[in-house]
């Protein structure tokens, strides 16, 4: 069996990640990279190299009772298939398949690919680069397919590819590019932090958009690399690169609360709608018990904007209360014009034991102690003698009702 493949980073040639994130493929997990099911899943496995190489022309197969004849295209699709003897020959046999010169062939070496590259690796990625840049578009299209799949698996062996899909000028291939790289950074976040901080220093403006959509899915596990990229995002020129990165805000506000607090406070300012409504958002999650967060509040609910006041003037009895939360509602309303706000402000600066209502000063009154009587104060066992005596005393039958 081939060593299992180690991702690296080719700066420091270091292993990325800790052992824990070595993947390991079972059954469910090949057939998910293998070819579409077809006629070719029926090869018998002693065929399937021969008919490959083309040693063997075609070979008859009965499936679902019906008599097929399969070529060598099937049998490149089935090349994952072959015993661990057969490993060196099918391996031979897909590389000739990548460069054959008639495009199914091709096409059908790059869906075998990603299943076979869990034996061996080899040169299938530079393969697999030039049939990126294939003549036919069939196969280019079948190419990019490959990439999405091999990419999350194999980082380190398809970074060039990646890196240069991402800046092709065609606007396929970039799409494919970035969304190879999204699918890989979910795997890998260091990986997807290595390429990032390569595309947002790029002047290319649509780089950096596309670069910046990733940035979300770094944000939980991405550590401190990615908490930099997103920093410089939100500080980015280009308006749609600060949204895509305020989207992480809420995200990081539930995993990493400080830094959340650092890149809201620096945001808060911002004039974009979409950016302030994603302040806005993980302001609510942050802990409202840091003085830092309560500055925060207070100076958004004196800010211009009509939702940021909204949303800040709604957290203000969470973050005071008594005497400071009526001097801080106090002081907003003086400036506040909104009619909805000042409501919720003059019911904050209200101090109920002196304008409130009747019902509201009472409300801290001891309530009146109920006068008792020498019935109530006897012990219960008492009381019915009592009530006989009194009856006998008055000159009335005991058992008889008084009228």
């Amino acid at each position: 069996m081939a060593r299992e493949y180690v991702a690296r980073d080719p700066r420091t040639g270091k292993r990325i990640g800790s052992s824990n994130k070595r993947r390991s493929r079972n059954a469910s997990g090949i057939a998910s990279l293998a070819p579409a099911a077809g006629p070719w899943q029926a090869l018998p496995t002693r065929e399937i190299v021969p008919l490959a190489l083309g040693e063997s022309q075609k070979v008859e197969i009965m499936k679902d009772g019906l008599k097929m004849t399969l070529g060598r295209v099937d049998a490149v699709k089935a090349l994952h298939k072959v015993t661990e003897n057969d490993s060196e020959k099918a391996y031979d046999a897909l590389i000739g398949a990548l460069d054959d010169d008639y495009p199914d062939v091709r096409i059908a070496a790059l869906k075998c690919l990603p299943a076979f590259s869990l034996r061996k690796q080899g040169i299938l990625f530079h393969c697999l680069s030039d049939r990126l840049l294939d003549e036919v578009e069939s196969v280019r299209d079948e190419a990019m397919i490959c990439l999405s799949k091999v990419a999350p698996m194999f980082p380190s062996g398809c970074e060039e590819i990646l890196r240069r899909e991402m800046r092709s000028k065609e606007k396929v291939r970039r799409e494919n590019g970035f969304e190879s790289l999204r699918l890989t950074a979910k795997e890998w976040p260091e990986v997807g932090c290595l390429h990032l901080d390569e595309i947002i220093r790029e002047d290319d403006r649509d780089l950096r958009i596309r670069g910046s959509k990733i940035l979300r899915t770094i944000a939980a596990k991405g550590g401190a690399e990615a908490w930099d990229l997103i920093s410089w995002s939100l500080q980015d020129e280009e308006v749609a690169v600060r949204r895509n990165a305020s989207k992480t805000l809420t995200t990081l506000a539930d995993v990493e609360p400080r830094i959340a607090v650092i890149l809201v406070e620096g945001s808060i300012a911002e004039d974009d709608k979409a950016i302030r409504s994603a302040v806005i958002k993980a302001l609510k999650k942050l802990d409202m018990q840091s003085p830092r967060v309560v500055q925060m509040i207070l100076k958004g609910a004196k800010d211009e904007d009509l939702e940021m006041r909204r949303a800040c003037i709604g957290q203000i009895s969470i973050i005071m209360s008594g005497q400071e939360l009526r001097e801080a509602a106090g002081d907003l309303l003086k400036n506040e014009k909104d009619p909805s706000l000042r409501r919720r402000l003059k019911s904050l600066a209200m101090d109920p034991d002196f304008e409130g209502t009747e019902e509201q000063k009472n409300l801290k009154l001891a309530p009146a102690e109920k006068p008792s009587s020498e019935l109530d104060e006897l012990p219960i066992e008492q009381a019915p003698s009592l009530r006989e005596d009194d009856k006998r005393q008055s000159g009335r039958p005991a058992n008889e009702e008084g009228r």
